[in-house]
């Protein structure tokens, strides 16, 4: 290979460099995401086919998908020839070894096959028979001619990868066997080029075979054990690449940034805490110590805070504030969604006003008027706590002195926009929370880059809430029973998957939800709507009067899934619960029950509509069932993510994260330890392997 000027990578080289591969194959290759050699070395095979047992054509096993080599006697290709109606006819061919005949037919594909008597061929395929004699039907086959070895073969006689391959590639030439063989040459010819990243202690230490070696075997393994290895050496490159896109953020990792130093609160934390009526849980104690003692470091404080619904994570967000607040610094609080960032901005108004500090709110539906006001109070340092929206990392928004970051529901954002707001100030304390709990290995995922701490506690007193599934024939039913309960004083949210009617998916909406139960079942009660549509006003004044209980009744999508807190209310109608993952089924039933009395959390299954039939889905019954029987959060997302795998438990790929190709947070969570690990220790190995 001519290698070009300066440190060329796989990474570099263009998918035209291989032979055969122009300017249109290029194209189509580029549109199926292989725009360079290392894009199609990291095509990795959907499944593979074992193709390794060969016999001999008497004892061919009918039934069993083989691989005999035999020699063409009889050839009847008919390419040319087509029968009345203008179809192919089929090709035939005969071949032989020292122990008997078999025959062979493609009725299609078979027109590329050029067989002479007297070629030598291998042939994988299933064996079956036909009018007494021994055959084929469409086998795999490989022409042996001199010099040629059967462990070159590279569609028979082994274990044969099967790539997912597009309609555009295979008119291009690029089906199965065209883009086998293509990857194949470039293995030859590329593949001893590859340096290998890792020395030698490394890799005996985490039991991993060499790039080179891997890269062969997971496309063309001589044994599954092999196949086994690759894919554990592969895992490990993406998830140590993985660490150290994460651990770049660590800014005391990576470049020992000089952090703020906050010192411990010796009046306002004190003087907060003798104002609770009540005691903090011994979670929140354990955690409060924790950040409080990554404040007081010379590096910047890097946690994350996770843990059970209604467990206090907003006060232990309150702790650190005032912490940074004496010390003469700011502090910023980022939430996903408007209706989050007001209630939580009324918490704190009311925790700290009584200290002589007024946050300021800072949302993107405010007026041109207001929001320079704002603008002008964070920039003069007149506004010691902000709380707001994405809003806070526009590039308008400059800080005075922020000394504290806190980022609430952090997998709503992405690694890219939480460190939009930590450039703000790079020697700022971050502390990142959710309501979520998160499986260790999701963790370690998204949250690499942190330390973490957990709040698995919820203040004492509190009752479980009863959860219970019902069918739709059972509505009547349970709407009886909410009208009971809101006599009582009691308030109730009803929520809905939509907004709105679907004509593509039969569900109830939460428009037309409002309209039946303010006609109907509800009609004596004050009901409002809330959904993500409605402007910032309109959600403000509706959300204040549930506030108050001028609302009986909370028609919702999940725009209320977190940061509410209404003590009187006590049940929650879901409806179309199969259509909730368990994570956010188990944020919704922790609005309720918030006051010391009784929740009820009830879940309306309306099975799996197909074609207008309503059929059970037994995999949405087993995630409720399973919802059902337990309030333990780290539970609930375990289950969720056993259920449903880890991509649909992330949902959207997280902004700036790398994408997954071999390796599985939830298979691979040893190691991804190791990974973490490693790349604490060895930080100076590049990310990407360069060619020798």
């Amino acid at each position: 290979m001519q290698k070009k000027k300066g440190n060329e990578t796989l990474f570099d080289l263009s998918i035209e460099n291989l032979r055969g591969i122009g300017e249109k194959r290029g194209a189509v290759m580029r549109e199926a995401g292989i725009a360079t050699l290392w894009d199609l070395f990291m095509k990795v095979p959907r499944r593979y086919v074992d193709r390794t047992k060969m016999v001999p054509i008497a004892e061919l096993p009918v039934g069993e998908s083989v691989t005999v080599i035999a020699e063409v006697i009889v050839s009847k290709s008919t390419r040319p020839n087509r029968n009345l109606k203008g179809r192919p006819l089929p090709t035939t061919i005969q071949v032989a070894d020292e122990s008997g005949t078999l025959m062979c037919i493609w009725f299609r594909g078979g027109s590329y096959l050029k067989a002479e008597p007297g070629d030598l061929l291998a042939l994988s395929g299933k064996v079956e028979v036909y009018r007494g004699q021994l055959q084929m039907t469409h086998p795999e086959y490989e022409y042996l001619s001199e010099g040629i070895e059967v462990n070159e073969l590279v569609h028979t006689a082994r274990i044969v990868p099967l790539y997912g391959t597009n309609s555009d590639m295979k008119d291009s030439g690029l089906g199965s066997r065209g883009f086998r063989r293509m990857i194949w040459e470039a293995l030859e010819k590329y593949l001893e080029c590859i340096e290998e990243p890792y020395d030698l202690e490394v890799r005996n230490r985490n039991d991993l075979c060499n790039i080179n070696k891997a890269l062969q075997d997971i496309h063309f393994p001589r044994t599954f054990d092999e196949l086994n290895k690759a894919k554990r050496r592969l895992a490990f490159d993406e998830l140590f690449d993985l660490q150290m896109f994460l651990l770049r953020h660590q800014r005391n990792f990576v470049s020992g940034e000089i952090g703020n130093h906050i010192k411990k609160s010796n009046s306002l934390v004190p003087n907060l805490l003798r104002a609770l009526p009540f005691s903090l849980t011994g979670a929140q104690v354990r955690v409060c110590g924790e950040i409080e003692g990554d404040m007081e470091l010379a590096v910047p404080m890097r946690r994350l805070l996770h843990g059970e619904v209604g467990s206090g994570k907003t006060l232990v967000a309150i702790y650190a504030i005032l912490t940074a607040i004496e010390s003469g610094y700011q502090a910023a609080l980022m939430v996903p969604t408007e209706i989050l960032a007001e209630q939580h901005f009324r918490y704190i108004q009311s925790m700290l006003s009584p200290f002589g500090i007024f946050p300021i709110l800072l949302v993107g539906g405010q007026s041109r008027a207001v929001r320079q006001e704002v603008l002008t109070a964070v920039q003069s340092g007149a506004a010691q706590v902000i709380v707001g929206t994405h809003s806070l990392i526009e590039p308008q928004v400059q800080f005075a002195r922020l000394g504290l970051v806190i980022v609430d529901e952090q997998h709503r954002f992405g690694v890219s926009q939480r460190t939009s707001l930590y450039d703000k100030e790079a020697k700022a304390d971050i502390l990142v929370m959710t309501a979520t709990p998160i499986p260790r290995s999701l963790a370690l995922t998204l949250y690499g880059d942190l330390e973490v701490s957990v709040l698995d506690e919820v203040p004492p007193g509190r009752k479980p809430v009863r959860t219970e599934i019902r069918k739709p024939d059972r509505r009547g039913k349970i709407f009886e029973f909410v009208a009971s309960r809101i006599r009582k004083g009691e308030q109730a949210f009803v929520v809905y998957p939509a907004i709105e009617e679907s004509q593509q998916v039969s569900l109830k909406s939460a428009l037309e939800g409002f309209e039946e139960l303010s006609s109907g079942p509800l009609a004596e009660f004050e009901i409002g709507i809330l959904h993500g549509r409605l402007q910032s006003e309109r959600k403000g004044d509706v959300m204040e009067k549930f506030v108050k209980g001028e609302l009986h009744v909370l028609v919702a999508t999940t725009v209320i899934e977190v940061g509410l807190d209404i003590p009187r209310a006590t049940i929650m109608v879901i409806e179309h619960a199969e259509r909730f993952g368990l994570a956010q089924l188990h944020q919704l039933r922790g609005r309720v029950g918030r006051g010391g009395d009784q929740g009820y959390c009830i879940l309306v299954d309306y099975g799996k509509e197909v074609g207008g039939v309503v059929e059970g889905s037994s995999r949405s019954a087993r995630r409720l069932e399973a919802f059902s029987n337990t309030e333990n959060g780290f539970e609930i997302a375990e289950c969720d993510l056993e259920l449903r795998g880890p991509g649909e438990v992330l949902g959207t790929k997280q902004a700036g994260l790398p994408p997954f190709v071999v390796a599985d947070p939830l298979r691979d969570l040893e190691l991804m330890q190791r990974a973490r690990e490693e790349a604490r220790k060895v930080s100076g190995i590049a990310s990407k392997f360069s060619l020798s």
